[in-house]
């Protein structure tokens, strides 16, 4: 799965494709930026459906911005079911996003495991 560019217009329902929504605050201007997307394109590829992978320009949608407060980029926040649970701020090492989507990942495998008994 490569990265879906999100804007203000349709972020509400991207983050519905999956229960696991990774979103990366981006800037054009931001060297860290231009260095987290490709760890981020290997991500997808590595991971495919278990989480989907949005970037979003602050530039052209101030509104998701403003709405998660995000004022540093990147800002990588980890969505379950829509709602923020974790927030990565400043370019980290690849793994520190993959232990991250684990985490949850694990989470939801462990929750549908319980509903089913």
């Amino acid at each position: 799965m490569s990265l879906k560019t999100s804007n203000d217009a349709e972020f509400s329902e991207d983050i519905r494709q999956s229960e696991l929504t990774l979103v990366d605050f981006t800037a054009a201007w931001c060297p860290p930026c231009k260095r987290l997307n490709p760890l981020l394109e290997e991500l997808g590829q590595e991971l495919g459906e278990r989480v989907t992978i949005l970037k979003v320009d602050v530039d052209a949608s101030p509104h998701i911005a403003a709405r998660f407060g995000v004022m540093s980029m990147p800002t990588v926040i980890l969505l379950k079911d829509g709602e923020p649970v974790e927030r990565l701020v400043g370019l980290r090492p690849k793994e520190t996003y993959r232990s991250l989507i684990a985490k949850y990942s694990a989470v939801a495998a462990r929750q549908a495991v319980g509903h089913q008994s």
